[in-house]
Formats: C-alpha cells, sequence, structure tokens
C-alpha cells in the first residue's frame, strides 16, 4: 500500500476518530484558526500540567510561548504542511513548576477556514539527555584541566631537582624519560639518554649488578631497591630504584646521585653557594673532558650559543660553537697539554642562529684525580673598546694583535697590516745587521736609498740626516 492510498484510506476516518488518533498521537495538540487563536487544546500527559494550558482557549498561540519562539510560532502558521513532508520547529513554553518546556511542532492544514492542527512532542526528556551530557563534558574538561595542572606541577619538580632520575619501562629496560640533571651526570643529552637500554648508561662492569637490583623491586613493587655504587663514565654514583604503575604499566623510577664523600655534608652548603655563584656568572663556564665533549655549561654560555637551556649542549663538543671550527679548540687543547693553563685567547662563540660573540678565552687543565677535565671561561668582549690606537709614525699593530684579528675581519685588511709588519721587521734587522749603515741596508733590501728614506720615515725608524746617505 503506498503513501497517498494510506493518506486516502485515513480521511475515511470520522471527525471524531481523528481527533482521538491526534490526540493520542501527540503529548500536545492545539487546534488554531486563521488568526492564530487557539480554539482547542488537547494535552496527553500529567506531566504537562505545568504549562498552564487550560487557559489557552480564546488566546493567541504566540501569546503562550517564550519571546525567541514567536517568530517560530508565526512561520508555522504562514507555511503549515500539507502535502509535503511538515517542518517541525523546537518551541518553548514558559512553565509555572519551573524551567520553560521545550516542544517539537508541526501544523497540519484541516481544510476548514484556515483552521490549522499543531502537533507538539515533548523534548524534556531529549533535553535532560543533553543536559546531562554537557555536564559530563564540562565535568571532563575540569577532569582534564586538574591533569594538566598535576602533569604541570610534576614536569616543574621532575626538571627542577638536582638528583638525575631516570623513568624506565620494566618490559623493554629502556628509558622512557629522563631530567635535566640525568643528562649532567651522563654528559649526555637528554635525547641521547631517552630510548637507551638503562644498563648502556652505566659502565659494563655494573650493568649485572643493575639489572639484578631491577629484577628485586619488580619482584616487591611495594618497597625499593637496596641503593648500589654503580659507576658511570668519571662519576661514581648511588643508584637506588622503585616501582610504580602509571596507564596499566609498570615503570621503573631509577634515581641516581653522585657518591657522597667525606665531609660532604659540612661542605654540601658551600659547595651550593658556590655552584649557584657559578651558574649565575656573566662570563660563560664552561667544563669538558680531556678531548673537549662538554660536561658542565652555565647560563651565560647558553645565551652566548643561542640554546634555550645549559642542558641542550651537554655531550657536544665545544668545538661546534667555537669560531674556528677545527682549529681553536685544538689550539686551546695542546695549550693546556703543555702549559696546564691558556690566557686571554681570542676568538669567537657562533650561536645557533648565526650570531658572534667575540670573546677571550682563559682555560686551565685539572689532570689530576679520578675524572680529568679541561675548565673553560670565556668573557664578551664586544662592548669593550677596540685598543685601535696606532704607534707613532703609523706603525698599525704588533704581530700578537694582527693574530688577534683572525675571525674578526676580512683577511684582505688583515694581509695588508701583515705586510706592513714584515716590511718593518726586515727593515729594522737590516740596520741592526749593518749598525745602521743605512746605504749597506739599502743595498741588503735591494732598495734605493731614497726609497729606503721614505720607508724609515714611514715607520718611524730614524730621520733622514740633513747631509744625506752615509
Amino acid at each position: 500500500m503506498n503513501q497517498t492510498t494510506s493518506l486516502h484510506s485515513l480521511s475515511a476516518l470520522r471527525p471524531a476518530d481523528t481527533a482521538s488518533l491526534i490526540a493520542a498521537a501527540a503529548d500536545v495538540a492545539l487546534l488554531v484558526d486563521a488568526d492564530g487563536v487557539i480554539r482547542d487544546v488537547s494535552i496527553a500527559s500529567d506531566e504537562l500540567a505545568g504549562l498552564g494550558s487550560a487557559d489557552w482557549v480564546g488566546r493567541r498561540w504566540a501569546d503562550t510561548v517564550t519571546v525567541e519562539s514567536r517568530t517560530k510560532v508565526q512561520a508555522l502558521l504562514e507555511t503549515p504542511g500539507a502535502t509535503t513532508a511538515p517542518k517541525w520547529r523546537h518551541i518553548n513554553h514558559p512553565s509555572s513548576q519551573g524551567p520553560d518546556v521545550p516542544l517539537m511542532y508541526s501544523t497540519i492544514p484541516t481544510g476548514a477556514a484556515g483552521m490549522v492542527v499543531a502537533i507538539g512532542r515533548d523534548l524534556r526528556q531529549i533535553a535532560s539527555i543533553q543536559q546531562r551530557l554537557i555536564a559530563a563534558q564540562q565535568s571532563m574538561e575540569r577532569d582534564y584541566l586538574r591533569l594538566r595542572q598535576m602533569e604541570s606541577r610534576y614536569r616543574t619538580l621532575f626538571h627542577s631537582i638536582s638528583e638525575a632520575v631516570l623513568i624506565v619501562d620494566v618490559r623493554t629496560l629502556k628509558v622512557v624519560e629522563a631530567n635535566p640533571a640525568a643528562g649532567r651526570v651522563f654528559a649526555e643529552p637528554i635525547k641521547r639518554i631517552v630510548g637507551r637500554a638503562v644498563g648502556d648508561c652505566f659502565d659494563a662492569a655494573d650493568r649485572t649488578a643493575l639489572l639484578s637490583m631491577l629484577e628485586t623491586v619488580r619482584g616487591a613493587p611495594n618497597s625499593e631497591g637496596p641503593p648500589l655504587r654503580l659507576v658511570c663514565g668519571k662519576f661514581d654514583l648511588t643508584v637506588s630504584a622503585s616501582i610504580f604503575r602509571q596507564d596499566g604499566g609498570s615503570l621503573y623510577l631509577v634515581r641516581c646521585a653522585p657518591l657522597a664523600v667525606e665531609g660532604s655534608d659540612a661542605d654540601a652548603p658551600v659547595r651550593r653557594t658556590l655552584f649557584a655563584a657559578v651558574e649565575r656568572a656573566p662570563d660563560a663556564l664552561v667544563v669538558t673532558d680531556p678531548g673537549g665533549r662538554i660536561l658542565y655549561a652555565n647560563a651565560s654560555f647558553a645565551r652566548m650559543a643561542q640554546m634555550e637551556s645549559a642542558e641542550q649542549v651537554l655531550g657536544e663538543s665545544l668545538d661546534r660553537w667555537l669560531g674556528r671550527s677545527g682549529v681553536d679548540l685544538g689550539v686551546l687543547i695542546a695549550n693546556l697539554r703543555q702549559n696546564e693553563s691558556v690566557r686571554l685567547f681570542p676568538t669567537v662563540i657562533r650561536g645557533r642562529v648565526g650570531s658572534e660573540t667575540a670573546v677571550e678565552i682563559s682555560a686551565a687543565s685539572v689532570p689530576g684525580g679520578e675524572h680529568p677535565c679541561l675548565g673553560f671561561t670565556m668573557r664578551d668582549i664586544d662592548r669593550r673598546l677596540p685598543a685601535e690606537g696606532r704607534r707613532p709614525h703609523g706603525m698599525s699593530r704588533t704581530v700578537e694583535q694582527l693574530t688577534e684579528l683572525v675571525g674578526r675581519v676580512p683577511l684582505k685588511e688583515i694581509v695588508g697590516e701583515t705586510s706592513d709588519l714584515i716590511e718593518q721587521l726586515c727593515i729594522e734587522a737590516a740596520l741592526q745587521l749593518t749598525r745602521d749603515n743605512r746605504a749597506a741596508a739599502a743595498e741588503m733590501l735591494g732598495l734605493s736609498r731614497q726609497s729606503l728614506y721614505v720607508k724609515l720615515r714611514r715607520y718611524g725608524l730614524g730621520e733622514h740626516p740633513a747631509e744625506g746617505f752615509q
């Protein structure tokens, strides 16, 4: 049976039967005349008694709804559904028993003097579900915000503590997270520590003891394993571990602290004060192993290198930031091996994004003990007024000053000044060999006496006698 046949069959119903059918199918049914006035009302449920529908008859339909719904009522009366699919609109009725009552209305013309039947469906149950959904979403957002705040506090604590901490996956024994202090202890960037097997962070001779401790902790998850004394490169460490659960999995919390030495408790305040002073020093301070790989750097060096934090340079070669790559560090290390100290070595520090800072480096070697290292201090001299004062009669620079120019000024300018310096030194040597006999000196140098006279005047090496050359 098709739709047209069904509607035709329904049209054979008696008016009373049609009215009963509409009243049974709709939560609210209204009979509205051409002027929009309600002529009859049918309420299917006692739960809708708060609408005050007993007073609706004789009132305009638009006067029984909330202000924002009146335009929707007008639209339903102007275009009631007929043969086309009916349009439904959400309309709210004020209630004397609480919040507004939402109803979904559609209109059907009756064909009698413009009369319209408005059929309404109660939406309170759907609205209640929507409100519960919104409340659940808001609750989830609050929980998510709390989790984010907790994570932020955890991150701040994790990154600020001085003790090295490794988070290790129980199943794979790989490091999944490490704090900046771990980067300092293991002399590696954090990105190189994460993903590595935890045993590889320590010397091979100590790996068996470490894995045994982790296995013991795994068997007794509510206890912390006894601390071990392990070696990592050049550091003796006190290592302890515990286990915790997260996201359905288990993780080890491995803590590594430099081994306490005798008298350390009494010296701890002094060491902390000294470390704070070094960290805040305006000069850049860097400690490397004998090969130049960075073990420690303070905040001033991080700023010169244009890095967000000093931890990012740990494990890298100092040569990466020095002006003459492959040259300066080799010269410094060679001098430190011979003399154990270097003073005021001129070079530049290259930043990550291309800036250059002129510096003077003083360095010292610490060859003794279990952990030999090199210490470098770097002073920014960009703001220092350059010593450009020339010698009398135009001599530009000494040999030392010329070597300081390498890496700061173009080679062409250095070569020009170097040529002048060499020429002056040769004239001085010739005069010394000839015991200031200028004629002999000119002949030795392959110059005319007049040319030698000009150069002597230029370099301020003596005045030509009034009678001429002897």
